[in-house]
């Protein structure tokens, strides 16, 4: 059945959208309709206006995401270049909208003396996706540093939640409820006055020495295991320039998998599983995927 969208949307939405234009691994079906609200009203409108059974997904930067070549049905929102308000509030705490580039916020925390902020360099999304899992890089975590929240449900109508609301562990959220979703955070910091802008550079660097930035991935494919790295299981396994199709385990940094550019949807999920299997045989450790695979198969 195709999804009713209100007359005063009919003309922002989109059809059919290829998703590979909104992922950073580059693949991935059409969404049934895709949509880029203006501001927090907008969206709250918007929502109000759809059928209750509509499926709603969320989309940032499309990194840590495979769309199935299928694509998806129902709503896909985008918070790319919206939802980007991002304010010191008070002298450690910092307000941020769901779709402000996480390195955006390492940025500022720097020029405000604020941290530790750094590690968000790492992390190749958006506040709204970091904090959906809980995303980390350089051993710093999102959710340490969460106080409340702001989310808004099917409905459009907002919520403030604490964080103790909240089940967080590893790579992990568990919300209080399925139907909200994440439109801003108030995170605190502690004062950093020696903090400058050469800590993230350095970070920076030492992300683009050890990972294949430049290159079609989505970062990160699986989760650490306790006591272990992805990264060193995948290597030992033989995998690293492996490949299925347009899909390859990374030269580089093995827990990559690149899109040389002809890779489908099918083939990176074909790799993941192999990958899982060759690493399980081997070493007897089922790596467990941090990409969110969505979607319909072709």
């Amino acid at each position: 059945m195709t999804v009713a969208v209100a007359p005063e949307f009919m003309l922002r939405i989109r059809r059919d959208e290829p998703l590979s234009r909104h992922t950073s691994w580059h693949v991935g079906g059409p969404a049934e309709v895709f949509f880029n609200p203006r501001d927090r009203a907008d969206l709250a409108a918007f929502l109000r206006s759809l059928h209750a059974d509509v499926p709603i997904h969320w989309i940032g930067f499309g990194s840590n995401l495979l769309v199935r070549d299928g694509g998806l049905p129902g709503v896909v929102i985008s918070t790319h270049g919206t939802l980007d308000r991002l304010n010191r509030v008070s002298e450690t705490l910092v307000y941020g909208e769901a779709g402000v580039a996480c390195a955006r916020i390492a940025r500022q925390c720097v020029k405000w003396g604020l941290g530790p902020a750094e590690f968000f360099a790492g992390i190749p999304g958006t506040l709204g996706g970091a904090l959906a899992m809980n995303a980390g890089a350089f051993d710093g975590e999102t959710w340490p540093h969460v106080l409340e929240v702001e989310t808004i449900d099917r409905r459009g109508r907002e919520h403030h939640r604490t964080a103790s609301e909240y089940s967080v562990s590893y790579r992990h959220v568990t919300p209080p409820s399925a139907d909200e979703w994440f439109v801003a955070a108030r995170l605190s910091f502690e004062h950093r006055p020696g903090a400058n802008d050469a800590q993230v550079r350095a970070l920076l660097e030492r992300r683009k020495a050890s990972q294949p930035i430049g290159e079609w991935s989505c970062g990160s494919v699986f989760t650490n295991p306790p006591g272990d790295h992805a990264a060193r299981l995948i290597d030992t396994a033989g995998l690293k320039g492996f490949r299925i199709g347009g899909a390859s385990v990374s030269q580089k940094h093995a827990n990559f998998m690149i899109n040389d550019g002809q890779a489908t949807a099918a083939d990176l999920e074909r790799l993941i599983g192999h990958v899982q299997e060759t690493v399980q045989r081997i070493h007897g450790v089922r790596l467990n995927p941090e990409v969110r695979i969505v979607g319909v198969a072709t």
